[in-house]
């Protein structure tokens, strides 16, 4: 049993939370930190455990994490709070002796730019303290990488082609939305794509190469290559990869919306004098754009995800491909909560356990891949998110 200092109470920490309180065996106290402290003990109230106690931190302020990781002594912060605020967290626990676990990596506020260098220099840091670092533990990233690692545990001698594909086939019954943090969506969205081939990164204009996907339950949905973060710590972890490639499913509608926003400039991150005052566009989008964690209450549906991979086993070539698809209305049910804050939550959680029992604990800076994927998959399937693998299939890329 241990203790954790949730930052973040969002969609995805609703989940998180949720999923927490589930297991007192092993958390046996939950503090949830958030900048508004109300919204933290309204998640509490909902969820009625005598573990849970709550706190008022600003995660852009490393001396407010600080003195509230001294105070509180947490084995474990589990961050699910924004992309921005990954390396202040991180130096707060370094100065404090904790452990650390998120669920995407770090991007800096003024630019629409992601990767995994920022986070990987604190390699050292953390080995020499002691401290494990857990990155990218939601679902894409995060049970991506575990199910790579799984199957080239038990599959594959050589995994040569890699293709993650994400759809969302539920209907949240609004003109738009988006499914997490509108900021954070629409910067990873609107950026070109890039996929990797042959020991090189290819770019590509956003959205411009695509084709139909045939997802299991759901059947073929238009998907969209774009860049995604796993992709640079797989192609590292597993050099035998030749190809690497990340496709996401988008309505038309949705497309349609998205150019809107981009050609009247409320997609600019760069701000601007409105009124006197200095505003940044997708911000004040963000403001009066529909709250990702209330959608659920009438969101229909299902998510699909999984990796489709070929390589090598025993000097033949193989095909393997594996999925897990998550219904909005169960999840709703369960945490209140759509499907998509739920598949990344409840992987955070099982990592959050990974670490707690021993499993996953290893001095430096670890993406999810690097641990033994077995432990991890079978927590994964008995706290809402089963998988089913398909082998020696047509993967259509």
């Amino acid at each position: 049993m241990g203790k954790v200092l949730q930052i973040g109470v969002g969609g995805v920490g609703t989940v998180v939370a949720f999923k927490l309180a589930q297991h007192p065996e092993i958390f046996n106290e939950i503090v949830l930190a958030s900048r508004t402290k109300s919204k933290c003990d309204k998640l509490a109230k909902v969820i009625g455990s005598n573990h849970i106690r709550t706190a008022e931190v600003d995660a852009d302020d490393v001396n407010q994490l600080i003195e509230l990781f001294n105070a509180e002594k947490p084995e474990l912060v589990i961050n699910v709070a924004l992309p921005y605020q990954d390396l202040t967290i991180m130096d707060a626990c370094l100065v404090c002796g904790v452990n650390y676990l998120d669920t995407a990596n770090y991007e800096p506020k003024e630019e629409a730019h992601f990767e995994y260098s920022w986070q990987w220099a604190y390699q050292n840091l953390f080995k020499e303290a002691g401290l494990t670092a857990i990155l990218g533990c939601g679902f894409d990233p995060g049970v991506t990488g575990v199910w790579t690692a799984y199957a080239a545990k038990h599959y594959f001698d050589e995994i040569h082609y890699l293709d993650i594909v994400d759809c969302n086939a539920g209907d949240h019954h609004q003109a738009f939305a988006t499914n997490f943090n509108p900021e954070i969506n629409i910067r990873e969205v609107t950026q070109k794509g890039k996929y990797y081939e042959n020991g090189k990164w290819i770019m590509t204009e956003p959205h411009e190469i695509h084709q139909p996907l045939t997802y299991p339950e759901v059947g073929p949905k238009e998907s969209y290559l774009i860049y995604h973060e796993e992709l640079e710590s797989l192609v590292k972890n597993f050099p035998t990869i030749k190809r690497a490639r990340f496709w996401m499913t988008f309505g038309q509608e949705y497309l349609t919306h998205l150019r809107v926003i981009q050609n009247i400039g409320m997609a600019r991150i760069d701000p601007i004098m409105y009124h006197g005052m200095e505003i940044v566009p997708i911000q004040f989008l963000k403001a009066v754009l529909p709250d990702p964690g209330e959608l659920g209450a009438n969101y229909s549906g299902q998510t699909s995800i999984g990796c489709r991979i070929r390589g090598i086993k025993d000097g033949k070539e193989r095909s393997y491909a594996v999925y897990q698809n998550c219904r909005h209305e169960e999840a709703f049910r369960e945490t209140g909560a759509q499907g998509v804050s739920y598949t990344t939550g409840v992987p955070a959680m099982c990592g959050a356990m990974m670490f707690m029992t021993g499993k996953w604990k290893r001095a430096g800076v670890n993406n999810v891949e690097e641990f033994d994927p077995d432990p991890f998959l079978k927590a994964l399937g008995k706290n809402g998110l089963p998988w089913k693998e398909f082998f020696d299939i047509d993967l259509e890329i």
